[in-house]
């Protein structure tokens, strides 16, 4: 996985939450080759849609993870040319809802 990140954004300025953010998006990552795995072995239905359940709860933690560390970020130094802007903020966490 590539670091897509660039400077400037709240994550790079906080390495603890960038790497909760890793960490979510590999679990997510493993949960989603489960549930390949899954589907091409036959599994059945239920056990499938749990785990694209556990998959789209890790990669909406991720978001709203990455939301929040901006969110942080524009609390604590709002005028700062990289924050992003509540407004922007607010569409972000929409587009996850």
């Amino acid at each position: 996985m590539t670091d897509t990140l660039v400077p400037g954004d709240p994550l790079v300025h906080d390495p603890k939450a960038k790497r909760k953010v890793v960490n979510r998006l590999k679990r997510a990552q493993g949960q989603l080759a489960a549930v390949i795995t899954a589907v091409e072995d036959d599994a059945h239905c239920r056990d499938v849609v749990q785990q694209l359940s556990a998959v789209s709860k890790a990669l909406d933690r991720a978001g709203f993870l990455v939301i929040s560390t901006a969110l942080r970020e524009c609390l604590t130094d709002p005028d700062a040319d990289d924050v992003t802007s509540p407004a922007e903020l607010e569409k972000l966490f929409l587009s996850l809802a």
